[in-house]
C-alpha cells in the first residue's frame, strides 16, 4: 500500500488552504533529479573551469615556445655570422702568410719554418652557413667545427706574429747590411788606373794595385759609399789625406790623395755624405782619389760594388 504525503498552502488572494497529495517515492525521485541536477551542474562548472585554466596555460605555453624559437633563431644567426667571421680572419691570417713568402723573396730570406698552419683545415661547409637550415640540423657539428677552428687559426695566428717578428729582424739586419755595403761612385771621373797588377808608374815594375784610381779636377767632392763609422781622417804617407770608413761587417773603404778632409775621426756618416775634396796629396801622378774597398781585410774589386 504507497503512502501518501499531504501539502498544504494558501492561495494568497483567498483564506482558503488547498491541499494535495504526493506520494512519497514520487518524492523521492524529485529530489534525486534535483540532487543529481546540481551535482552535474557542478561538475560542468567545474570542468569548464578546468579546461578554461588549462587553455590559458597552453596559450601561456605557445608564446612562450614562440618566444624561445626566434631567441633560438636569432642566437643561430649570430653563430652563423661568427662562422663567417672566422672564414674572414682564416683568410687574412692567409694572406698574411702569402705577403710573408713574397717579402722573403724579395729580400732573399729563407723561411725557418714550416707554413702558417692553416694548411690543412677545411673551410666551415656553406650549407651549415644557410640562414634557413632547420633548427634541429647540424647546429651542434657547426659549434663545434667552429670551436676548433677557432683554436686552430687562434695558433696559426700565434706563428705568423713570430714568424713576422723573426722576418722583421732579418729586414733590420739585411737593411743594415745594405747600407753598410758600399753601391755607388765615390766621384764622378774616368778610370786612370783599375785593380790588379799593373805597371808601377814610379818603378815601372809590376806591381799589384788593391784600389781603384778615378781622376777628376782637384776640389770634386768624394761622397761616402755606405753609412759608417769615420774610422781614419789624416795625414799618411804614401796615400797624403786618407779618410778610412768602418761600415761594419767586416767592410771598410778607403779614400786617398783628398785635397781637404771634411770630416773627423769617430764620426758617423751616411751613403752619399761629402768627407772630403779630390786632390793630388801623397805619392800621386796627378788629383784623382785612390779609393778601395775591403771585406774582411782583404782588398776586392770596387768595380763589383759601384752600381751607379
Amino acid at each position: 500500500m504507497r503512502k501518501k504525503v499531504d501539502i498544504w498552502f494558501h492561495s494568497g488572494a483567498t483564506s482558503d488552504i488547498k491541499e494535495f497529495s504526493i506520494r512519497k517515492t514520487t518524492l523521492g525521485f524529485i529530489l534525486l533529479a534535483v540532487i543529481t541536477a546540481i551535482g552535474g551542474a557542478s561538475f560542468i562548472g567545474y570542468d569548464y573551469f578546468r579546461l578554461k585554466k588549462t587553455s590559458l596555460n597552453n596559450t601561456v605555453l605557445n608564446q612562450t615556445i614562440i618566444k624561445q624559437n626566434d631567441e633560438i633563431k636569432n642566437q643561430r644567426s649570430q653563430v652563423q655570422n661568427f662562422a663567417g667571421e672566422i672564414e674572414i680572419l682564416k683568410q687574412q691570417v692567409d694572406n698574411l702568410s702569402k705577403f710573408e713568402d713574397k717579402v722573403r723573396l724579395v729580400a732573399d730570406i729563407k723561411q725557418t719554418s714550416d707554413s702558417s698552419g692553416l694548411i690543412g683545415i677545411g673551410g666551415i661547409p656553406r650549407d651549415e652557413l644557410d640562414p634557413d637550415i632547420p633548427l634541429e640540423q647540424k647546429h651542434n657539428s657547426l659549434m663545434r667545427e667552429m670551436h676548433q677552428q677557432v683554436d686552430q687559426t687562434n695558433l696559426a695566428a700565434q706563428k705568423q706574429t713570430l714568424d713576422f717578428e723573426h722576418l722583421i729582424k732579418m729586414l733590420e739586419q739585411k737593411r743594415n747590411l745594405l747600407a753598410s755595403t758600399p753601391s755607388i761612385r765615390p766621384v764622378d771621373g774616368w778610370i786612370s788606373s783599375r785593380f790588379g797588377y799593373r805597371k808601377s808608374p814610379f818603378t815601372g815594375k809590376k806591381e799589384f794595385h788593391s784600389g781603384l784610381d778615378i781622376s777628376n779636377k782637384s776640389g770634386k767632392k768624394i761622397l761616402a759609399t755606405a753609412d759608417g763609422r769615420i774610422s781614419y781622417a789624416a795625414r799618411k804617407m804614401y796615400f797624403g789625406n786618407l779618410v778610412m770608413i768602418d761600415h761594419g761587417h767586416g767592410r771598410v773603404t778607403k779614400y786617398g790623395h783628398l785635397k781637404k778632409l771634411l770630416v773627423k775621426r769617430g764620426q758617423q756618416v751616411k751613403r752619399g755624405d761629402v768627407i772630403g775634396l779630390l786632390g793630388n796629396t801623397g805619392k800621386s801622378t796627378g788629383p784623382h782619389v785612390h779609393y778601395e774597398v775591403r771585406i774582411n781585410g782583404t782588398p776586392v774589386n770596387p768595380l763589383k760594388y759601384i752600381l751607379n
